[in-house]
């Protein structure tokens, strides 16, 4: 496992060449990628130029948030397959091999099983694309009860429900985007984690939640920064992710908006700091 840097997730806004900086000053192990524009750094200065950057400032790199807007009218959803092939190209020439998104925990239009057949009718297409170039694809559930509150048909919420729908996805290069929120308002365990393969999961993000709130009165967001309360179960998430031989990048997402006043340097400082601590606590 790695310490990655997603400036969206922790309130930075900043482009490749930022994100490099500041991942390389604060000792991360790698950083997102900025697929759209990295598809046009390509096209101007190569693949190579990009790959020689990260390897200069001995980065590896996370993911990338699914381009394609398959939750949007079939117009919509057709423009963005067509441009996914560029992206997906030029994120695997310069490494790129993880991309993730978030389903949905609940619907007012559709029941599960309709739900659960639209799901799988449009991300099958866009984890084909993403395995041409290489990529795998991560499904990330939402765990808190409140974002399904109010809403008429649940839908997929937990670790279970998502692997049944990469599974039905059939690419063979879908798993899991854990989150450690979810994980833990989903009230999943340890053990769940332990029962999982390396391949199971493509990446994960870690935070903490505030305490003396009610697990299934969490909303979801604003979290804190990992380790910072101890009310999630980090450390004992992130050594069951090193039992199962889990490789990949580790991501602060604290999605806490102060972060966002503070200059980039000094976000960037506080999620590297938590990260360190993170570490420690779980004996990485």
């Amino acid at each position: 496992m790695f310490k990655n840097l997603s400036p969206a997730a922790v309130g930075i806004k900043a482009n490749f060449q930022q994100t490099l900086d500041l991942a390389r000053r604060f000792g991360f192990g790698g950083m997102d990628l900025p697929v759209a524009e990295i598809a046009t750094l390509t096209d101007q200065r190569g693949a190579q130029a990009i790959r020689a950057q990260l390897a200069a400032a001995t980065l590896k790199l996370g993911a990338f948030r699914c381009p394609t807007n398959f939750r949007a009218d079939e117009a919509t959803l057709e423009t963005g397959l067509a441009q996914l092939p560029r992206l997906a190209k030029a994120a695997a020439a310069v490494g790129g091999a993880r991309c993730g998104a978030s389903i949905a925990p609940a619907s007012d239009a559709l029941d599960y099983a309709a739900n659960f057949e639209l799901h799988v009718s449009r991300l099958e297409p866009i984890a084909r694309i993403l395995k041409d170039h290489g990529i795998r694809f991560g499904i990330e559930f939402i765990g808190p009860k409140s974002a399904r509150r109010g809403k008429k048909h649940e839908f997929i919420w937990n670790m279970g429900g998502a692997l049944e729908l990469c599974d039905a996805i059939g690419a063979g290069n879908v798993g899991l985007l854990l989150d450690s929120w979810h994980w833990h308002t989903s009230r999943a365990t340890t053990e769940d984690i332990r029962k999982l393969k390396p391949d199971d999961i493509v990446c994960v993000h870690v935070n903490d939640a505030p305490p003396g709130i009610a697990t299934d009165d969490l909303p979801d967001q604003p979290r804190e920064l990992p380790a910072a309360t101890g009310t999630i179960d980090l450390k004992g998430f992130l050594q069951a992710l090193q039992a199962i031989g889990y490789d990949g990048p580790v991501t602060p997402e604290p999605f806490r908006k102060d972060l966002a006043t503070r200059p980039a340097d000094q976000t960037a400082k506080l999620a590297a700091e938590s990260m360190d601590k993170l570490w420690a606590l779980a004996g990485l």
